[in-house]
């Protein structure tokens, strides 16, 4: 067995998602606080197949979304989802939920996700899928790396600041406060109308650890925000993803502040102003597609603009990834 072989033993093992999904773990580089890994969870599809998706999460979240992993399995897709470090199955007592001072931090794991399904496992069409925070982080990886993607869909990604506490924060004071107090908490607002429209012990539909994704969210440091802030300037700059990019979002930024319809088929979390605004930032075959009803994580939907999710997905592939060369180059 070649060192690189090895080094890519996967040992998977059960998922908390109950079989047939499975995760195995990657570790990475330590950093200031200590060992750090990440997790790569699988579902593969009924038969062997040369397609694959990688999905990567949002903040202050993980991923739990079994119905969406089975959607892309029924179509012939090995299916892989990247539990970043300090996030959901990689998050460990001595890290800061959330925190790196680097979008770039997480090229490492997402280097060695790609490495496990192209290299290790076979797979030459790959579309990447990426949510919020991750549909930021996503595609300034692949526009870095440079691999040639059967797609990325990018599910209301987070590509500005967006709210009055955003606004009155400020670039400016962002850079300052990370560069030389990056452990500073910065004080905000931290709602739960989210979580009590999404989780079934509240009013949703959807089971997930509350451990690994509280309903009141994290603490942001500065330091964080910084990263983040730093991300969202390069990719306004503009980036050259290389393959077809679907953006799709709720049709609406909702604005409210306690439980009410709202919360159930708008974004309470991000503008999709912006969303469609820097789009085509991301690549020069851009599709932006809005769903009247979706809210910000689009498959969790309620059922029907969850079925309109799904079938707009569907038409993008159709359109722009099951007919065309898309092998990666590994």
């Amino acid at each position: 067995m070649t060192e690189e072989r090895a080094h890519w033993d996967s040992h998977e093992q059960p998922d908390v998602l109950g079989p047939p999904f499975t995760v195995e773990t990657i570790e990475l580089r330590p950093d200031a606080e200590g060992a750090v890994e990440a997790n790569l969870v699988r579902l593969r599809a009924e038969r062997p197949t040369g397609r694959a998706v990688l999905h990567v999460h949002g903040f202050c979240d993980y991923f739990f979304h079994a119905d969406y992993a089975r959607w892309w399995a029924e179509r012939g897709y090995d299916f892989y989802a990247l539990d970043l470090r300090k996030y959901g199955r990689s998050l460990r007592e001595h890290h800061t939920p959330g925190y790196v001072e680097d979008v770039r931090d997480y090229f490492e794991e997402l280097d060695e996700a790609w490495a496990r399904i192209t290299r290790r496992d076979g797979h030459d069409q790959v579309v990447l899928s990426a949510h919020s925070t991750g549909g930021l982080t996503v595609p300034l990886w692949a526009n870095d790396r440079r691999h040639r993607l059967a797609g990325m869909i990018l599910n209301s990604p987070w590509v500005d600041m967006h709210g009055p506490f955003w606004v009155r924060l400020g670039a400016s004071v962002v850079k300052q406060l990370g560069s030389y107090q990056p452990r500073r908490e910065i004080p905000r607002a931290r709602g739960t109308i989210y979580a009590q429209a999404l989780h079934r012990d509240f009013s949703g539909e959807w089971d997930y650890d509350l451990a690994w994704k509280p309903p009141e969210s994290w603490p942001v440091f500065a330091g964080w925000a910084r990263a983040i802030r730093r991300g969202h300037a390069e990719l306004h700059r503009g980036l050259d993803v290389q393959g077809p990019v679907l953006v799709i979002t709720s049709g609406a930024t909702g604005k409210a502040t306690e439980l009410n319809e709202e919360v159930y088929s708008t974004d309470v979390v991000l503008d999709v102003r912006q969303m469609r605004r820097w789009a085509t930032a991301v690549a020069r075959r851009v599709t932006v597609v809005s769903v009247d009803g979706a809210i910000h994580d689009v498959v969790l939907s309620r059922p029907e603009p969850r079925a309109r999710v799904y079938d707009e997905i569907d038409r993008w592939l159709g359109a722009y990834v099951g007919s065309r060369d898309t092998r990666a180059e590994v």
